[in-house]
């Protein structure tokens, strides 16, 4: 079975890549506790590689009423530092603060992303800061970092979203192809960590299934580090496993 992200190495890193793949066995699909104890035995690289999954779905995202997504907290988060911007003003601006915000601010903080400050993985709005917002929509829309009600990224409890943004809250969407892509966490977590957050966002993504998507939902799952080779994860045994 391919792996729906295609992954190519040459150089270094090309003998070593062969050499995992090997241990791979071809058209299998592995059990979610077969893969994830695979996984760090076809992890190569020296620095603390990146997991990620990819959901191959049964939607068509051409039509906006399969477009499946949004965002869910996982067990562990993701293994990263996300520095928080926050929209808001008087007592939810010092919500924000107290919740450990990286930025908070106004219309002065609209007038530092208009001249081209853009030093944050997640901004998080209050409802009334919208309008204002809007001043900068094609600048952070295009990076994917507007906020979006759906996301839970513009609400009145911003003390809330800074603490599940900053403890590997993670976003979900459909690309053109079908398929969501979603990082876990890093290898350094190990099987047990990664098991339990895959799980979790297997469970969140089957839950997320549009009413007008017919056939086969879960096609196929794959499970990679950031170099590695994709293991083929059983849909049937994962969706037990999730509990869905």
């Amino acid at each position: 079975m391919g792996d729906p992200k295609k992954k190519t190495h040459s150089g270094k890193y090309g003998k070593k890549y062969a050499a995992a793949l090997e241990k791979i066995v071809p058209g299998k699909k592995y059990s979610v506790v077969e893969a994830f104890d695979l996984l760090p035995q076809v992890t190569f690289a020296k620095f603390d590689e990146t997991v990620e999954v990819a959901f191959n779905l049964g939607v068509d995202p051409k039509h906006a009423d399969q477009m499946v997504r949004g965002a869910t907290s996982l067990p562990h988060g993701i293994g990263k530092t996300v520095r928080v911007a926050v929209l808001a003003k008087g007592d939810r601006a010092k919500d924000a603060e107290a919740a450990g915000a990286d930025t908070v601010g106004a219309e002065d903080l609209i007038e530092k992303i208009t001249g081209g400050w853009l030093d944050f993985d997640k901004m998080i709005a209050t409802p009334d800061m919208m309008v204002a917002l809007s001043k900068v929509a094609k600048i952070l829309g295009p990076r994917g970092l507007m906020p979006n009600p759906k996301l839970g990224t513009v609400t009145v409890d911003v003390g809330k979203a800074v603490k599940e943004q900053k403890q590997g809250k993670v976003e979900y969407r459909t690309e053109k192809t079908g398929i969501v892509h979603v990082p876990i966490g890093k290898k350094s977590f190990g099987p047990q960590k990664l098991r339990e957050n895959f799980l979790a966002i297997a469970g969140t993504i089957v839950r997320a299934k549009p009413p007008t998507s017919k056939g086969q939902y879960l096609r196929q799952i794959t499970v990679s580090s950031t170099m590695s080779p994709g293991i083929a994860v059983d849909t049937s045994d994962t969706m037990s496993s999730a509990g869905v």
